[in-house]
């Protein structure tokens, strides 16, 4: 049998007694994410100061969970786009023989039966890291996808160093007449700035932007997938659909990543 550990939110701990840890995400990250229990406390315990980092309760819990060995499974670093399929005592294995395991992680495709779950611990709350790995010394990123809202030291950070994107988007009419003017001049980085800025808005001049659909450049299709990917205009789940046709594959990867479908 194969013993793994996964961390929650410890409000969460009588339900997960009771009737186990439900899945979440979606394709091929959709399971209950879990990590070996190797002999360090420290890397076996390595994702708790990242996950604490996320809107809610910050305290966790360490959920132990036992698996059959033939247990199908996904392993991977949590930047891979298609972790490994495997089975339970391989991952172990893998994982287990690395020299450094750290941002790697177990996915296992279904929902953990309470039978499974064998202990709910409590756990140190400032073991791992956070960011990513090796993230220490490193220049943290402010951007809107990167940052935290309500993190400590967050608005002071901003402060200091100020991203190109804080603040209000530019005005309607701006946007659209930079819009107008990257087209004019051929700059596709221009025109890649100005759909940034649109994907800050909630709506926007889907009209004007569904001709970029058939740009010739694919960077400029996958900024439109973007910018209107999460706006609430009537429109959007078509022009969308025409993109997931899209002949490039990193348009029709960039409409996978930002739709449930």
């Amino acid at each position: 049998m194969a013993t793994f550990v996964h961390l929650t939110p410890a409000a969460h701990a009588a339900r997960i007694r009771r009737s186990g840890i439900r899945a979440q995400g979606r394709e091929e990250r959709r399971g209950v994410f879990l990590f070996p229990v190797l002999p360090s406390y420290t890397l076996t315990h390595q994702w708790l100061r990242e996950l604490a980092r996320r809107p809610g309760p910050r305290r966790l819990v360490a959920v132990h969970v036992r698996l059959d060995d033939a247990e199908p499974v996904r392993v991977g670093r949590y930047n891979d786009r298609e972790p490994l399929l495997t089975t339970a005592a391989d991952a172990v294995r893998r994982i287990a023989a690395m020299e450094d395991p750290r941002g790697w992680e177990v996915i296992l495709p279904r929902t953990v039966t309470a039978r499974e779950v064998r202990t709910v611990r409590e756990v140190r709350q400032v073991t791992g890291w956070r960011y990513f790995p090796n993230a220490h010394g490193v220049t943290p990123c402010t951007c809107y996808g990167c940052r935290v809202r309500g993190e400590y030291g967050s608005q002071r950070l901003r402060r200091r160093r100020p991203h190109p994107f804080d603040g209000p988007p530019p005005p309607p009419r701006v946007l659209l007449a930079r819009l107008d003017a990257a087209e004019a001049r051929g700059d596709t980085a221009a025109l890649r700035e100005a759909l940034g800025w649109y994907g800050l808005r909630r709506r926007g001049p889907l009209p004007r932007l569904t001709g970029l659909a058939r740009h010739p450049d694919p960077a400029v299709r996958v900024a439109l997938v973007e910018a209107v990917a999460y706006w609430k205009t009537p429109g959007v789940p078509e022009l969308l659909r025409e993109l997931a046709n899209d002949p490039d594959p990193g348009v029709r990867e960039a409409v996978a990543d930002h739709t449930d479908d």
